[in-house]
């Protein structure tokens, strides 16, 4: 899911994105009241602009109230609860398996089929290894996330049928 679909759906959501630059050189995107504002400025390309756009996303659909103060044990969770929310988002198990199935091999190139900065794929992966362990299944396949691998699982009834190979 790239940027201009997850505005599209933003849309439909009756949520308003708008750029604006804040006086802060760190912040990057901020969530309130059905208004998500992405500061240009510190955003480098629009796979982070993606990114911070689906972070932001996550807020709308998972916290409530003023969050700024990361010193509260609430507000950090509702933080971490909005970024994992994200990553599902844009890296759902499914399109690790249709990178594999389009032989990518690496992680530049793996960040580059998702839509999505290497930062954000490491920390999907991190999310994923914390929710699932070692590795989840998903479809006929295994996925390991350190280090990062699919492994297709075969049938008995799969080794008469035509099997897919990377060149």
């Amino acid at each position: 899911m790239n940027y201009e679909s997850l505005l599209k759906e933003l849309e439909k959501e009756g949520v308003e994105v708008i750029e604006y630059k804040f006086r802060s050189d760190s912040l990057k995107g901020l969530y309130f009241d059905n208004v998500i504002t992405l500061n240009p400025a510190n955003i480098i390309d629009d796979k982070e602009k993606a990114c911070i756009l689906a972070e932001e996303y996550g807020h709308y659909r998972t916290s409530f109230g003023n969050i700024l103060d990361q010193q509260n044990t609430s507000n950090v969770k509702q933080e971490k609860r909005a970024r994992n929310w994200a990553y599902e988002k844009l890296v759902p198990l499914e399109k690790l398996i249709d990178a594999f199935e389009a032989c990518i091999h690496n992680r530049y190139d793996l960040a580059d089929f998702l839509g999505v900065t290497e930062n954000f794929l490491d920390l999907t992966l991190s999310h994923y290894q914390e929710k699932f362990g070692t590795y989840v299944e998903c479809r006929d396949y295994q996925i390991y996330f350190s280090p990062l691998g699919v492994l297709r699982q075969f049938k008995n009834d799969d080794y008469t049928s035509e099997s897919h190979t990377c060149e």
